[in-house]
This record gives C-alpha cells, sequence and structure tokens, in this order.
C-alpha cells in the first residue's frame, strides 16, 4: 500500500511590511502615551478651565461660565490694545529677520576665507538661553553704564546717558532688536540649507542665456527661497507672538503700558491677578491666532511651490 502524503503545514509569515509596522507601534506606545499625559492632557484641561471663573483667590466657588470668560476678554481694551503691540512686535521682528537672514545666508553661500569662522560666531547669540539674552540687553540698554549709551556718547549723537526703556516710543523697537539678535542665527541657517539645494545648472543656464547677477537672484534664488521664506516666517512669527522673556525681563509690560502685549497680559492675569479662567482663554486665543497665521502662510507659499 502506498503512504498517503500528509499535507505540509503551512506557517502563517507576516509580511515585512506589517511586521515592521506592528513593531513601529509596539516602540512608539510608550512615546504617545508621556506626551498624551504631558502634552495632550493639559492642553485639553486648560481649555477646560478656561469655560470656568477660576480665581484662586476663591477657589472653593468657581462657577462654571460657558464662553463668558472670552466674552469678558474681547470686550477688554487693553487686550485690543496689547493685540496691535503684538502684532506690530511681529511684524517687525520678522520682516527684520527675514532681510537680516536672507543677507546673511548669501554671504555664508559664497566661498571665502574665514567663512566658517564667520558661521561659528553667527552661531553665538542662537546658543545663549532666552534668560541670559534679556539680562544682556538690558545691561546694554542700562542708563546708568550700559553700552549703548556709552557708544552714543563716544560718536557725539547724545551728551548725556538717557533711560533707554523707560522712552514709550523707543521701547518696542528696542525689545525688537533684541529679539532679532537673538532668533537672526537659525533663520540663517534655515535659508542656507535652502540655498544649498538649488541646482547649480539654473544658475549656469541661466548665465549662458545672459542673466546678469541681480537676474539671476530674482528669477532663480528668490523663488527657490519660498518654502526656506514660509518656514522662517512661520516658526518666527509662531515665536514673536508668543514671546514673553524679554517683556518681562526689560520692561515688565511697561513704561506706561507700552510694552503690554498678549503674552505678557497672560501671565498678569494668570499669575499675578490668579485669575486661571482668564489665563486660560487667553492663551487660547493667542494659539488659535497663532495657528490661524500658520494655515494662510502655508497655504499661500504652497501655491508658488
Amino acid at each position: 500500500m502506498q503512504e498517503t502524503k500528509r499535507p505540509r503545514r503551512r506557517w502563517l509569515v507576516l509580511p515585512s511590511s506589517a511586521y515592521d509596522q506592528r513593531s513601529a507601534m509596539l516602540f512608539l506606545t510608550p512615546m504617545v502615551l508621556v506626551l498624551s499625559v504631558v502634552a495632550v492632557f493639559p492642553v485639553l484641561y486648560s481649555f477646560w478651565i478656561s469655560l470656568f471663573d477660576l480665581k484662586l483667590t476663591r477657589p472653593h466657588r468657581v462657577p462654571f461660565v460657558w464662553f463668558d470668560n472670552y466674552l469678558k476678554i474681547f470686550a477688554d481694551p487693553l487686550f485690543w490694545e496689547s493685540v496691535a503691540r503684538t502684532a506690530s512686535f511681529t511684524v517687525m521682528s520678522v520682516l527684520s529677520i527675514m532681510v537680516i537672514a536672507t543677507m546673511m545666508a548669501l554671504l555664508l553661500n559664497e566661498d571665502f576665507r574665514g567663512r566658517r569662522i564667520l558661521s561659528a560666531i553667527l552661531l553665538i547669540p542662537w546658543a545663549i538661553p532666552y534668560v541670559a539674552n534679556g539680562l544682556m540687553w538690558k545691561w546694554i540698554y542700562d542708563s546708568g553704564y550700559g553700552a549703548l549709551n556709552g557708544l552714543l556718547m563716544q560718536l557725539g549723537f547724545i551728551d548725556k546717558y538717557v533711560v533707554m526703556l523707560g522712552d514709550t516710543d523707543k521701547t518696542m523697537s528696542l525689545i525688537t532688536n533684541a529679539f532679532v539678535w537673538k532668533e537672526v542665527p537659525l533663520a540663517t541657517i534655515l535659508l542656507l540649507v535652502t540655498l544649498k539645494s538649488i541646482r547649480a545648472d539654473l544658475y549656469s543656464a541661466a548665465k549662458v542665456d545672459g542673466a546678469n547677477v541681480m537676474q539671476r537672484f530674482v528669477h532663480i534664488t528668490l523663488p527657490q527661497l519660498v518654502p526656506g521664506f514660509a518656514l522662517v516666517m512661520i516658526y518666527e512669527s509662531m515665536m514673536a507672538i508668543r514671546h514673553f522673556d524679554l517683556f518681562f525681563i526689560l520692561t515688565e509690560g511697561g513704561p506706561a503700558d507700552a510694552s503690554h502685549v498678549v503674552a505678557w497680559q497672560v501671565y498678569v492675569e494668570t499669575f499675578r491677578k490668579l485669575a486661571f479662567g482668564t489665563g486660560s482663554a487667553l492663551a487660547y486665543i493667542m494659539a488659535i491666532a497663532t495657528f490661524v497665521l500658520a494655515y494662510f502662510v502655508i497655504r499661500s507659499t504652497s501655491r508658488k511651490l
């Protein structure tokens, strides 16, 4: 009798892609849990707090007010003044950063002696912590021994030391200068990386067609820099809108509310007035405004790519 052949068992073999996906999900699970606890939960909880009239001066009476905190903020004239100052500070800062960073990136994109040393020096402001940066500029602007007053006296622009941060007309410009000095290095790096990605044959073809330096810059360099410009604009706008360190260290919202921006108002409402409901609502308004701005920048620049 012939032996009947037993059918071979076919083991279930998962495709490599499915196995990799399951392994990735397994390894990412701890990180997702940590992010949920550290980031997602506080964001959702702060929105929940913004719906209450929560004040630590009366912790046992926390009424649920729905969106009354938001309506109260929109009815406050000081809020709209702080919005105008924040918008002015953001526009001045971002435009200055983009212009200076573009010039620095174009310079560092060329081959010359000392380029690496200049690149290393450029990174120094970026490496300084924000608090140290604020303290440094506070000493520079000081009315008694500040380096800026000393320089202006040496050049003959002033005949005595002046109170720099006490002038309501100059305060925002001085804070903008300190912020730009800190943020230019990162913007320069981002634009320099974009410049390095431009194909050299585009410039060669333009030279063959007789295009001069300015024409090559306008028709090749600038269009190719649009992704870098968009990234710098979004990042620096977010940093400027929510910036707090310099306003706290240099002026504390003064003089006479001349530097009272939205980020400073969030701090005042939350940690000085102890109104956590209003402070959370202000923070959400600022976050939503930042996301809307980023959305429109991405949408407008993506059409040009």
